[in-house]
Order: structure tokens, then sequence, then C-alpha cells
């Protein structure tokens, strides 16, 4: 091979060399900078990227999509001194690259150590009933303050979630415990307000059924002396002969009544019919006026049986 061939060869090599070092690819969710003799020029979008060869470097290589960022367990001490495991997770996104490459320096682990420190802060402010109940109050406040220290860093921080938040083994004992001497706290009472509505029902249901039985009692009294005073009327218009009629027949009626119950195994029956016509006369004297003359004896009558009246 001559020596012209020698530099040929060593030129189209170079050629080659020059086109593979000046293309660059960058793929799809990402960003390159671009350094030129060690200082930021500009950057590469993703596709096809032309950069000087043998000036321009490829500096850093940046995701700009969403990233997810585990936050590592750490025990962290609440206001009332009581101890809690807390971890957690940042989403973030890369905004501006160039502030992101070169504004800080290992930026996940900046951003891990810069949430874990401002965990400890949010909850230290807090008691442990509050960091157990607000998990949606620490995680906004976490998002402000991690947002705001990282916007100069070319950063976005776009949600904070806690994923945990355990106080320890013996403290869960504990409150495990007062949860259920306060549930059963609640059962005794809701047991004792069923006893006392229950008393209460009663009592009124008591109370009710006295005044119907007194209104009962009431509306017999008053049907028994309007009755009276209807048979007083009748006896007043229609004369004694018809009140003497009327009050045998109701006298006898309850003889026969008292007779003819099949669950009666022992009648008394006066054994004299002056038992009988004495009642009646009894019946008048107390239906006679104050003054009046006392009504002459019921006219004999024959008894069921076949006895006659006596008269009185």
């Amino acid at each position: 091979m001559t020596g012209t061939e020698i530099v040929l060869l060593v030129l189209l090599l170079l050629a080659v060399l020059a086109v593979s070092k000046g293309i660059r690819t960058v793929p799809q969710g990402e960003v390159w900078t671009v350094e030129r003799f060690g200082a930021f020029t500009r950057l590469l979008q993703p596709g096809l990227n032309l950069v000087i060869p043998f000036i321009d470097q490829v500096g850093r290589k940046l995701n700009v999509q969403e990233v997810v960022l585990d936050i590592p367990e750490q025990s962290v001490i609440t206001r009332d001194n009581a101890s809690v495991l807390v971890d957690g997770i940042v989403y973030y996104r890369v905004m501006d690259p160039a502030k992101a490459a070169y504004a800080v320096q290992r930026m996940e682990q900046a951003l891990t150590a810069l949430a874990m420190t401002n965990i400890r802060a949010v909850i230290g402010e807090m008691d442990l009933d509050q960091t157990l109940s607000s998990r949606e109050r620490i995680n906004s406040s976490l998002l402000v303050i991690l947002d705001g220290a990282t916007d100069p860093w070319g950063i976005k921080v776009s949600r904070v979630e806690l994923r945990k938040v355990e106080p320890p083994e013996n403290l869960v004992r504990a409150m495990n415990l007062q949860m259920t001497a306060e549930r059963e706290r609640r059962a005794t009472v809701m047991r004792a307000e069923g006893d006392k509505q229950a008393l209460i029902l009663a009592a009124e249901g008591r109370q009710e059924a006295a005044q119907r039985d007194a209104q009962a009692r009431e509306r017999l009294a008053q049907a028994e002396a309007a009755a009276t005073r209807m048979v007083s009327e009748a006896a007043a218009g229609a004369g004694e002969q018809a009140l003497r009629y009327f009050i045998s027949d109701r006298y006898v009626k309850a003889f026969e009544a008292l007779a003819g119950n099949p669950n009666s195994k022992l009648v008394v029956v006066p054994m004299e019919s002056a038992a009988l016509a004495g009642g009646v006369v009894q019946a008048l004297e107390l239906l006679r006026p104050a003054g009046g003359a006392r009504p002459p004896a019921p006219p004999a009558a024959t008894l069921p049986g076949g006895g006659p009246w006596n008269q009185g």
C-alpha cells in the first residue's frame, strides 16, 4: 500500500468518526445538554441532533418525564414525644433541564434529604392524634415546602404522599385497649338509654290505659244516670204500675240469667217469695221522690217456679 492510499484511508476513518461524533439521537422523554470546552451551550431535544465533532460534547442526560421518588422510612418524634415510623413518595418532574443539570448536584439525593427533613419538621409540630388523623394536611404542607424549595433547581414537585404513619407496637396495643373501652362505654350508655326509653313508654302506656279506664267508668256512670233518669221520667208519666212491672221483670230476668249460667254449679234462690217482693218494694222506695207517699205493694205475681208473690 502506497503512502497516498494510507492517507486516504486515514481521512476516510476520520470522516466516519466525525460523522459519528456529530450526530446524536436523543430518545423520547429525555433532554441532553451540550458542553463546549466544558461550558453549557444548548439542549438536545428528542430526535436527531447535530453537534460539532470533537468540540461539542454531551454533558448531562436528563429524564423530563414525571418521576416517582421513594422516601426511606424514618422515625419521627411528635410534639407530645410519641415516636412514629413514616415513609412516603414524591412525584416530581424536571421543568428546566439546564438548572436541574447544573444548579444542584445529585438531584435525587438532594430531593430525598429535603423531603425527609421537612417530614420531621411538619410532624414534629403535631400531636400523635393529629399526625394519625391529618395525613392530607401533612401532604399539603410538604407539597408547598418541597415545591418552593426545588424551584431554583428547575424541578416541579406535583404530589407528596405519606404511605405509612405507624406508632410503635406498644402504643398500638394501648390505643386498641382504649378503643375497646370506649366502644364498651358507648354500648353501655346505649343499653341504659334503651332501658330508660322502655320504662318511659311502659309508664306512659299504663297512664294512658288508666285514663281510658277512667273515661270508660265515667261514661258508664253517665249511661247509668241517664237510664235511671229515663226510668224516673217514665214512672212519672205512665204511673207506678208500669214502674212495678219494669222492676219485677228485670228482677226475674236477673234470676233466670243466674240460673241459666253454665259455669254456675250452685244457685241460691230465696225460699220465700216475700224476699223477691221485698226487693221490688225496696227498689220502689229508692225511686220514690222525697216526701212522697209510699207506693202500694205490687200485685200478686207468679214466679217462674210456680210460687206466688207475697204482698209486703
